[in-house]
């Protein structure tokens, strides 16, 4: 059934994990009793089992999702076993000869029946086009959401279509310009929407959600540059446990486009660049470990930031000697809380190193084993540096029972020490470790 109907108003919420909840509504004219509505601008992977019309006067008896969309092969096949014309043009004169045939069959070729004899379609130089008498019913040009409906009575009639479909999702990105002297980053958040659904939403009222929906079968995720997750609140949206960021203004979004809308912008955010080596074992390194650079910074409001940050790519760039941004490296974060303190990894030092030796190695009791290391940090710039040292491995009962620098305790089995390292110089640190159950 032909809809005489206004112009859909439609809402759509994206959420990071390839899912989309779209809502449309408008207002149709409908016949008294039992016929067939018909959808034609759903989205192409819509998920027919989530389909609801809600409607005051209407009442839902059958809903199909008919998705076999109108292409040369698929005519081809739902031709099967019926007659079609075949129009071949002579290179030599132009005269067009027609014929009919039978399609005996179109799996990994057409097979024809022409009078008595079996013919293969196929390119032979000779131009050729196939003339059909109708399109299948059961074949759509676009992709067709019918419902089956009794109305209680005829005329306009408002509805609301809603539905959950995959191939739109959006992630964050950020720009953060650093000032290593100033000890400041300017930040910039961009939101990225991808529409590989098939479809276009025009004119759509838009909302992203960030945080991790659960779904079935739902995996994977960003590995977050949070170093410790933050308590802060603000005043943002939210819903359930997650943050809604509206778009300020309604907004079209293409079949197969990747659109971007800020969202974020900050100045002056307090963030230190630093050198972090991190060991896992206790054991020799045959050669020196370059030592990790990365920008550390905390999102909270006293730090001059004070807002989530939903999961994205973070691409830090610093201004050369000529006053020109270049980029330095980037790093994926997780969704993190306000008031969370981030360590964004930028690359590998070129000029800090660091080399574990085990010194000694005893089994001190049952379940008890003492490690004595040795760390020697390098440092070939010519200013001091202060280097992150980072030991992971310790079991539940292991501790320090010496060392030359004062450790902190990061968890439950990591160690981590702030190495000063002169210009052009090294410096040595020792410790030992009582490991136990």
């Amino acid at each position: 059934m032909a809809l005489a109907q206004t112009a859909p108003k439609v809402s759509v919420t994206i959420y990071n994990s390839n899912l989309a909840l779209v809502q449309d509504q408008r207002t149709i004219d409908v016949a008294a009793g039992r016929q067939r509505l018909e959808f034609k601008d759903v989205s192409a992977a819509i998920r027919p089992e989530t389909v609801s019309l809600s409607s005051p006067t209407l009442g839902v008896v059958e809903q199909n999702f008919d998705y076999d969309l109108l292409t040369p092969d698929k005519l081809m096949e739902k031709a099967v076993g019926r007659q079609i014309k075949i129009v071949r043009t002579n290179p030599g004169d132009g005269k067009e000869t027609t014929e009919t045939a039978t399609v005996l069959a179109a799996n990994e070729g057409v097979v024809l029946k022409i009078g008595d004899r079996i013919e293969v379609l196929r390119d032979d130089g000779v131009p050729t086009r196939v003339i059909f008498d109708k399109v299948p019913e059961t074949l759509r040009a676009r992709p067709t959401l019918s419902v089956t409906v009794n109305a209680d009575k005829a005329g306009p009639t408002p509805v609301t279509l809603s539905y959950l479909t995959s191939g739109l999702s959006w992630a964050a990105d950020y720009v953060a310009l650093f000032d290593e002297k100033k000890g400041a980053l300017d930040l910039q958040g961009w939101i990225t929407l991808q529409n590989n659904s098939g479809t276009a939403f025009e004119n759509a009222q838009t909302q992203l959600v960030a945080g991790n929906v659960s779904q079935f079968n739902n995996g994977g995720g960003y590995n977050g540059g949070a170093t410790s997750a933050g308590t802060e609140g603000s005043d943002r949206e939210r819903i359930a446990d997650y943050y809604i960021y509206p778009l300020p203004e309604r907004t079209t979004i293409a079949s197969n486009q990747s659109k971007q809308v800020g969202f974020l912008s900050a100045q002056g955010v307090a963030a230190k660049k630093v050198y972090e080596v991190r060991e896992y074992g206790f054991s020799t390194d045959a050669n020196p470990q370059k030592a990790i650079t990365a920008i550390q910074f905390s999102n909270s409001r006293l730090k001059g930031l004070g807002d989530q940050l939903p999961a994205g790519t973070m691409r830090v760039y610093m201004r050369d000697q000529a006053g020109d941004p270049k980029f330095i490296g980037e790093n994926n974060i997780g969704h993190t809380s306000a008031g969370s303190e981030l360590s964004i990894k930028t690359g590998e030092a070129f000029d800090v190193s660091s080399q574990a030796t085990l010194v000694s190695q005893e089994k001190i009791s049952k379940t008890r084993s003492r490690y004595v290391m040795k760390y020697l940090v390098r440092n070939a710039r010519p200013e001091a540096v202060t280097v992150e040292l980072r030991q992971a491995g310790l079991w539940r009962d292991g501790k320090v029972t010496d060392e030359s620098l004062p450790s902190r305790r990061i968890d439950a089995r990591t160690l981590a020490w702030s190495v000063p390292v002169p210009a052009n110089g090294e410096t040595v640190l020792t410790f030992t470790v009582d490991n136990g159950w």
